[in-house]
C-alpha cells in the first residue's frame, strides 16, 4: 500500500508559486514548511510501519501535523491578498 504524502505543493497547488517564493525570503515560512515536511515523512514512515508506535502518539503527530498546514495556509492566505 502506498502512503500518500501530504506536501504542501500537492495539497495546495494553487500556491505552488507562492509557496516556493516564501520559502526563498521568508524565514519563518521556511523553518515552519521545514517541519511540516519533516512530520510529514515520520508519519508516514510509522505508516509504512517502518516504526510502529502507538495510536496515541500518531494522532498527536497527524493533529501537529493538521495545525501547521492551517498555520502555513493561513500564511499564504494573507500572502496572496497582499
Amino acid at each position: 500500500m502506498t502512503i500518500e504524502t501530504h506536501d504542501l505543493f500537492r495539497e495546495f497547488p494553487e500556491y505552488r508559486t507562492l509557496i516556493a517564493s516564501l520559502r526563498a525570503i521568508d524565514t519563518h515560512f521556511a523553518e515552519q514548511l521545514a517541519s511540516y515536511d519533516a512530520l510529514d515523512a515520520e508519519i508516514r514512515s510509522h505508516e509504512n510501519n517502518v516504526a510502529p508506535v502507538a495510536d496515541e502518539y500518531m494522532e498527536a503527530k497527524k493533529f501537529r501535523r493538521v495545525q501547521l498546514k492551517d498555520e502555513l495556509y493561513a500564511q499564504l492566505r494573507k500572502n496572496a491578498l497582499n
